[in-house]
């Protein structure tokens, strides 16, 4: 095809694509017309770029490349301008006079629509980098002010506080924190609260005695390199840096630095501990070999003188799992346990779990595969009945898998039509409406359910802004996300969070890569502000040191208005790394980037 019928040929695809997003725009017209005025353009332009996505554009992105100009691949959040103005360079090459029609938004309004709006959401971003930083804080930011400060120093924009952990009177601790902490730091950061939405998860377990596992250093080859210290004593309140046993029946005379004592229980008959620094109330003890110190342990500081570890608090017994077990999940809230044997190694029961959601029992059927604690262990649905469903265990690791309470359960081939606004919710949400510049809606599955939302929060008679973020997780929540936007930029501001945990357990770890980019496209298409959420830099957060896998996600996470960390004991080094890391992709962000074919 020579040059000039190339041309030809694109001006008319053009027209064509032109044509199509009217189309678009007419059939979404009575939704448009309902949006919020500071979304009115933004809402036509996300239409637009759906419009685009229903059709294949290879051949005519390659037409255009070849011809040196935008092949549209970055032209979400302009998209009747960018064609508009293609469409006039193709005129004018073929030696014809040509207009340059400003489409709505254009390229620079629509990149001031996405910065007034994450300012509107989010608040100030820090000095240096475009994308602002939420962390959630974890239950110790409720008595623990310096975590809170180190983390708004650091860079935090946003504190996220999860309301499906811990109580109002914590929720209210981390509040006053923040904004201590705001106030001496003069640096103003927004706080976001996370209403629970129906979370599937597995109920409680049957406990177990309480115990402290106290572990040396050792070596590769199990060798002790250094003994273990612990304080022991009858007086909760103390300065050791050290971890602390309760006990009882304690005789200050009774024993002298240097002592050796002797733990005598079911588990251990030999141990001995010694006395290194005595007080009245207590002593530091250096622990030489790997010890449990469980509630009613006796030490024996002579023949016939000992005293007891005092009430720990009890654990649950996890229930352990491997490929080919049978795991009982039922209806009734009872205490979960793990499967009992007989003495001759007989099955007499398999292991069992309730579940926090009783409703799924009438919506799962036969093989469909279920999911627990983020897809960490998998399985298959042998029978249901009213009030039992028997579940395969089909997919663990090689050491078998350890279930725990509370942990997520993900059904992402049933069609479950929980209400997205639920009890716990309604009960929460006072306290959201007082305290959260921000309310995190978990579980956004249809536009119906941010109908919901909005008529629960009753936004008329807030006496203030609130900003909505939309937590997407399922894949229903995807497939219907050009509706669930128009419905929610009825209100202004409103965010998006990826949630790429559920998300990626509902998709496929095969797909998530790809989906997380989408919804981050249509996020820009809408400017609706987006939250790149789930494990950013959670072995640094949790473990001390970043894996490189996560080092290139949290580069690709720039992309995104906002990015999200999980709580974690290194948690301040996350946040300085990524802080770090968003400041570096932003200096090199108009820079020549490798071109992909």
């Amino acid at each position: 095809m020579k040059r000039k019928e190339k041309i030809s040929l694109l001006i008319l695809q053009i027209d064509e694509l032109i044509h199509l997003t009217e189309e678009w725009e007419e059939r979404y017209k009575d939704k448009l017309e309902r949006v919020h005025p500071k979304y009115k353009n933004s809402a036509k332009n996300l239409v637009h770029y759906c419009a685009l996505k229903s059709k294949k554009l290879s051949k005519i992105q390659k037409y255009l490349g070849d011809l040196g100009l935008s092949r549209l691949t970055s032209a979400e959040n302009h998209i009747m301008a960018s064609l508009k103005t293609t469409r006039s360079i193709l005129i004018s090459m073929m030696g014809r006079k040509a207009k340059f029609p400003k489409g709505k938004p254009t390229f620079k309004k629509s990149r001031s629509y996405i910065r007034r709006n994450a300012k509107a959401l989010l608040g100030y971003r820090s000095k240096g980098r475009r994308t602002r930083i939420m962390v959630t804080l974890p239950s110790s930011a409720a008595d623990d002010y310096k975590l809170v400060y180190n983390l708004m120093a650091n860079g935090m924009n946003c504190a996220r506080i999860n309301c499906a952990h811990d109580s109002a009177e914590e929720w209210l601790k981390m509040v006053e924190n923040i904004h201590k902490a705001s106030k001496q730091i003069r640096k103003k950061c927004k706080i976001a609260m996370d209403l629970s939405g129906p979370k599937i998860r597995t109920g409680a377990l049957k406990k177990g005695p309480g115990f402290i596992k106290i572990r040396p250093t050792k070596d590769l080859y199990g060798n002790v390199l250094k003994s273990a210290k612990v304080y022991l004593t009858k007086n909760q309140a103390t300065k050791e840096n050290l971890p602390l046993i309760p006990i009882k029946n304690f005789k200050p005379n009774s024993i002298k630095n240097g002592d050796i004592l002797k733990l005598k229980s079911k588990i251990h008959k030999n141990h001995k501990i010694k006395v290194i620094k005595k007080y009245q109330s207590g002593f530091i003890a250096e622990v030489p070999k790997t010890t449990y110190f469980e509630t009613g342990l006796k030490i024996y500081s002579s023949k016939d003188d000992y005293f007891i570890v005092d009430k720990l608090p009890a654990k649950d017994i996890p229930i352990f799992l491997n490929n080919g077990d049978i795991l009982i999940l039922k209806k009734k809230q009872i205490q979960g346990q793990n499967m009992k044997i007989s003495e001759d190694s007989g099955i007499l029961e398999p292991a069992f779990v309730s579940c926090s959601f009783p409703e799924i029992f009438d919506m799962v059927k036969c093989d469909e595969s279920i999911l627990f604690d983020d897809g960490e262990i998998e399985g298959k649905i042998q029978n249901v009945s009213p009030d039992e469903v028997r579940v395969l265990i089909t997919n663990v690791s090689q050491k078998g898998g350890k279930l725990n309470a509370d942990k997520g359960i993900n059904l992402p081939q049933t069609d479950l039509k929980l209400a997205s606004f639920t009890k716990k919710d309604k009960q929460d949400l006072p306290f959201v409406l007082k305290y959260a510049n921000v309310v995190n809606m978990s579980f956004i599955n249809y536009p119906e359910d941010v109908v919901r939302l909005l008529g629960n929060l009753n936004l008329e008679n807030l006496n203030r802004k609130l900003g909505i973020i939309l937590k997407i997780e399922t894949q229903s929540g995807f497939n219907n996300l050009l509706d669930i936007l128009l419905e929610a930029m009825q209100v202004y501001p409103v965010g998006v969070m990826i949630a790429r945990g559920d998300l990626a357990i509902e998709l496929g770890w095969n797909r998530i890569g790809r989906v997380q980019e989408e919804i981050l496209s249509l996020c820009k298409a809408a400017h609706i502000t987006s939250i790149w959420a789930t494990q950013v830099l959670e072995n640094l957060a949790k473990r001390g040191i970043p894996s490189r896998a996560e080092i290139t996600d949290a580069v690709r996470a720039h992309r995104a208005d906002c990015v999200m960390l999980n709580k974690g004991p290194s948690i301040i080094k996350a946040m300085c790394l990524i802080d770090s890391i968003l400041k570096d992709m932003k200096s090199t962000s108009l820079a020549l980037k490798p071109a992909v074919e």
